[in-house]
């Protein structure tokens, strides 16, 4: 049904005629746009944008980081110490924090969430990857109602970041996790009263393609300085768009609040900023990354000739030259985007490193390196040294223009090489599902989130990362040796507490990646976001976006 046209025409449609009921409904309403549906309301087993755009105003960690200091601040913890060997670490619990059907936070729903949850070996979550050392779990216990002890197997540079770390009601998940069906709990059928958190907004109605809408959580422990609850804002409306034009469109006619301005789009709305009363904030080169990445999954099912190709570095290099990402830059991103080379960039700061290896668009290089390897033309077609016609398809999703214009640039690229290469748009749960469950793909182009602590990518690069999407799940026999080096450096990077030597040990794994290209990188677009000019204490950020204060923001009287 998502992929018949006039149904998803009716569907936009009918959710822009509802925009302005839901104005004048809430005044105290911001409305945005999201371009997929929530694959599900689980911030535990969530692995795509599009449940995490929601939950993150849903759930909160014991810890939060402000967004635009990186500041590590209290949050469902008011406190906390560690002892001298700084393995032992004990928080200390707000008592004032209720969930958002009133029962009590306390310290059991800390522990049921790490112990039950996150270290539950029949979840698959990739916050695991991360909150652990050399394979080796936290122990978590209860001191009392209020306090929580951690006992690390090492001491663990990052650990405090790591503490944003969603908690979850145990009195609410206990009874489904006890059923068997935790993993499918909280999906998107589910009863908005039953998704609980102590964030400062809760689920009140989801409507398949059409909207998300969720409401102050009238709990919420934050008071501003005058004693009164947060959040200001009584509602926030989703308005689920899978055309970004679209988008664009109700913004300008007053219907969403906030819109992303992709570069192609910034000098047409450029000039409307005082007319239509909006500022559009430039906040710098995006922390995560756009790129396209080959499957190597020996166990996958895609021919062995295709696997070959694909676990060749220099076809992967091959493919990196002929890549035209300056090109892309100008006609994908209207000239609002860096080239990008690896992992990190610099928005990232401290870890990034900017002496990787480059490559620039060279299809000379390209194809003397492809020649080395035994491929070759006949009548203009690339085959391998086995005859094999080198042929395969780009997935990506449908509700991305961007990503199909690059993967439109990429196709005609490698059509200079003598390669056929097909692009397939899917819709974007499609896509997570087909990368981490069937692993039935040849090639996407795809992006990741992104952060300032390196060990936050633990669930892509570590091979038993539940993002590892390139070589998903391989076994010991499928481990390329520089996998193993990087294993090493996440494990050793973790552990070290000198942050010379850190940052060392990740810029050798930048040089590993930029070497083995598992992800072919194109450009890190300029993050640019259009805001109407009628709300107050927005304290934009490219690290945390427009909203990651949205306890605080409010709509101005004389807007």
């Amino acid at each position: 049904m998502k992929n018949n046209i006039a149904l998803l025409l009716l569907a936009i449609v009918f959710a822009g005629c509802h925009t302005s009921h839901i104005k004048r409904e809430s005044e105290n309403t911001i409305v945005l746009s999201t371009s997929s549906d929530p694959k599900s309301f689980n911030p535990i087993i969530a692995k795509e944008t599009s449940t995490t755009t929601i939950t993150q105003f849903i759930f909160e960690g014991l810890i939060s980081i402000d967004g635009v200091t990186h500041e590590i601040k209290p949050s469902l913890a008011k406190r906390w110490e560690v002892d001298s060997t700084g393995k032992v670490w004990k928080f200390f619990l707000r008592e004032d924090v209720k969930w958002n059907d009133g029962y009590n936070f306390t310290a059991d729903d800390v522990v049921f969430t790490y112990k039950n949850l996150i270290y539950n070996s029949n979840i698959p979550t990739s916050s695991k990857d991360v909150l652990s050392i050399d394979g080796k779990h936290f122990q978590v216990r209860k001191i009392d109602r209020y306090t929580v002890e951690f006992i690390l197997p090492e001491k663990f540079a990052p650990f405090l970041q790591l503490m944003s770390q969603e908690i979850l009601p145990a009195h609410k998940v206990s009874h489904f996790l006890e059923k068997g069906i935790f993993t499918s709990w909280w999906g998107v059928n589910e009863k908005p009263d039953n998704i609980v958190g102590t964030g400062p907004f809760k689920i009140k109605e989801y409507r398949p393609a059409e909207w998300v809408i969720l409401e102050k959580n009238p709990y919420y422990w934050k008071k501003d300085s005058k004693g009164q609850r947060l959040p200001y804002l009584h509602r926030i409306v989703f308005l689920i768009i899978s055309d970004a034009n679209m988008s664009l469109l109700k913004f300008k006619t007053g219907e969403i609040d906030i819109v992303p301005v992709r570069g192609q789009d910034y000098p047409l709305l450029e000039p409307l900023q005082e007319k239509l009363n909006f500022t559009i904030y430039k906040l710098g080169p995006s922390l995560g990354s756009e790129f396209i990445t080959l499957n190597q999954n020996i166990k996958s099912p895609l021919q062995d000739y295709k696997k070959r190709w694909f676990r060749n570095r220099n076809f992967r290099k091959a493919i990196a030259y002929a890549i035209d990402k300056e090109n892309i830059i100008k006609n994908v991103y209207g000239g609002f985007a860096t080239l990008q080379e690896g992992p990190l960039n610099i928005s990232c700061g401290f870890f990034y490193n900017p002496f990787v290896n480059k490559y620039p668009y060279n299809l000379n290089m390209a194809e003397e390196i492809l020649k080395k390897e035994g491929f070759h033309r006949v009548n203009g077609v690339l085959f391998d040294k086995d005859n094999n016609p080198v042929e395969f398809t780009i997935l990506t999703n449908s509700n991305n223009f961007e990503r199909i214009q690059i993967a439109s640039i990429i196709q005609d690229d490698l059509k200079k090489l003598g390669m056929k290469v097909n692009l397939l748009p899917v819709e974007f749960n499609t896509l997570v599902t087909k990368i981490s469950v069937t692993k039935d793909w040849e090639a996407v182009i795809i992006g990741l989130t992104g952060g300032i602590e390196p060990h936050g990518g633990k669930n892509v690069w570590h091979t038993k990362g539940q993002l590892h999407l390139w070589n998903l799940e391989p076994d010991e026999n499928n481990i390329a040796e520089w996998e193993r080096m990087i294993d090493t450096i996440f494990e050793e990077g973790a552990k070290e507490l000198n942050p010379v030597k850190r940052k060392k040990l990740y810029d050798r794994w930048q040089e590993i990646v930029s070497e083995e290209l598992p992800l072919i990188y194109t450009a890190s677009p300029v993050v640019m976001t259009a805001v109407r000019n009628k709300f107050e204490n927005l304290k934009p950020s490219v690290y945390g976006g427009v909203l990651h204060n949205i306890e605080e923001i409010k709509i101005r009287t004389n807007k």
